[in-house]
C-alpha cells in the first residue's frame, strides 16, 4: 500500500482521540439541538475536522494503525497476499 492510500496515525492513542473527539462532537452535534437549537450543528464541523472529513476513512485507519509493520502485502501473478512480516529477532 503506497503511503498517499494510507489512512492511519502516527500512533495508535492518537488515532483514538481523534475517534474520540470525532464521534463525540457528531454525538452532541444532534444531542443538543433541544437544548440549544441548530447551533450545536456546528460541532459536527468539529467531527469531521477530527475524522479527516470520513468516519468510514477513520476506522479503516484505525485497522492500518493498529497492523502497521505487522502484516506485509505482497503480489505475484495477479495474486495478492497478506502475511504476518518478518520481524528482527533482537539479541537479548
Amino acid at each position: 500500500m503506497t503511503d498517499e492510500q494510507s489512512f492511519a496515525s502516527s500512533s495508535l492513542p492518537r488515532h483514538l482521540v481523534r475517534g474520540a473527539v470525532g464521534f463525540g462532537a457528531l454525538i452532541c452535534s444532534v444531542a443538543l439541538i433541544p437544548v440549544v437549537g441548530p447551533v450545536s450543528l456546528l460541532l459536527a464541523a468539529v467531527g469531521v475536522f477530527a475524522f479527516r472529513g470520513c468516519p468510514t476513512c477513520w476506522a479503516i485507519g484505525l485497522m492500518q494503525t493498529i497492523s502497521r509493520g505487522r502484516l506485509q502485502r505482497s503480489c505475484s501473478d495477479g495474486v495478492c497476499e497478506l502475511k504476518v512480516a518478518d520481524r528482527p529477532r533482537s539479541s537479548v
